[in-house]
């Protein structure tokens, strides 16, 4: 069973990642947001591709269901901490993580 102490330690063990307050959650970020911690410490919010949030929903529904919203239509997937071993954890976290380093940077407005 992971927990909000396991998703910290994983997710600032992610190269470049800072944490901040990101409305009533805590977002994680390297380059994008790539997860965010909701305030009770149960569950995350991870940004992965609609792919990847499609196996993983498939695999462990119950750890894992696409937000109910725009956002979940391109990949933002709630991980319910309880149902994931640190391990799977880790492989979510990466997942988003890795996404959000191959974003290319929001362009400058002239």
């Amino acid at each position: 069973m992971a927990t909000a102490r396991d998703f910290r330690r994983i997710a600032r063990s992610l190269a470049g990642t800072t944490e901040a307050p990101h409305f009533d959650r805590t977002a994680f970020k390297v380059r994008r947001i790539y997860a965010t911690l909701a305030a009770d410490g149960k569950s995350a919010n991870l940004m992965l591709t609609p792919d990847a949030q499609a196996l993983k929903c498939a695999v462990a529904p119950a750890a894992f269901a696409a937000l109910a919203n725009a956002w979940g239509m391109r990949g933002a997937t709630r991980a319910t901490l309880a149902a994931l071993t640190a391990a799977e954890l880790r492989d979510a976290l990466e997942l988003a993580w890795r996404r959000a380093l191959d974003k290319s940077p929001p362009r400058r407005l002239r």
